[in-house]
């Protein structure tokens, strides 16, 4: 990933990464890094995170949890710039397809752990001279797909309470953006691939999907991530970069 003439943006700075052991996450913290960050991952299960990379043991349904790791990451690192929340997980079906017990787990993870990690992380960014956050929404932000629906409505609430805390936080100096990406090629979307009926045959589907005709590259979501948490960047806050192949707003006519 990368090459030798990649900017140092994040020189001096510290950025937290959630879900940075695999698939999306490490992209970004891979990304930051070559930016001159110094990373710290905060993961369920760190046994795969860059030996580079500062990694703490956290799971972000956990407010204890959470609250423990940033604590030590901050002790170890010194400061804390940058927090991405990027830890999620799926689901798949209707609106009947997941019973409550389910409901209450993706959205504690994928909406309430970005409040959780955030509100330990705050008495850091608050010191910082170029605090950003960068939450990971996706597609399923702003398009209805099928067969999503709980995963659809915790998106869409992760867009949302990007805003809100955009507007919270503007005037003490802290930026707050997300990144949209489409489906990515990582191993998440395998695991998804692998409990189909045809596995090729979703993945074709799945790429067809995207105008461009392919998944998204995990390296091209952290490029976005990139823009969204540099100090170069000290006008882009309340939004969103959509990493999709041009899904949500382009309607090709088919050939």
């Amino acid at each position: 990933m990368g090459g030798s003439t990649v900017s140092k943006d994040l020189e001096g700075l510290v950025a937290l990464v959630t879900g940075g052991a695999s698939g999306i996450g490490a992209a970004i913290a891979h990304r930051l890094y070559e930016a001159g960050a110094r990373i710290a991952v905060l993961d369920r299960d760190t046994s795969t995170s860059n030996t580079a990379w500062a990694s703490f043991t956290a799971d972000v349904s956990d407010r204890d949890s959470v609250t423990t790791a940033v604590a030590a990451a901050a002790e170890q690192l010194g400061r804390i710039d940058i927090v991405i929340n990027n830890a999620g997980i799926g689901a798949i079906g209707d609106i009947a397809a997941n019973d409550d017990d389910e409901w209450a787990r993706v959205l504690s993870i994928n909406v309430t752990g970005i409040a959780r990690v955030t509100a330990a992380a705050l008495p850091w960014l608050r010191q910082s001279p170029s605090a950003a956050i960068c939450n990971t929404a996706s597609i399923a932000s702003t398009t209805g797909l099928p067969q999503r629906a709980l995963y659809t409505a915790s998106k869409g609430a992760v867009l949302s309470l990007t805003r809100a805390m955009a507007a919270d936080h503007l005037r003490e100096g802290i930026r707050v953006n997300a990144v949209n990406p489409g489906t990515a090629d990582t191993p998440w979307v395998g695991r998804l691939l692998d409990q189909a009926d045809n596995p090729a045959a979703e993945r074709a589907a799945l790429e067809a999907r995207q105008p461009h005709g392919r998944l998204v590259a995990a390296d091209e979501v952290a490029d976005a991530v990139l823009y969204l948490v540099s100090p170069r960047s000290g006008s882009t806050t309340g939004t969103f970069i959509e990493v999709d192949g041009g899904m949500a707003q382009l309607r090709l006519r088919s050939e």
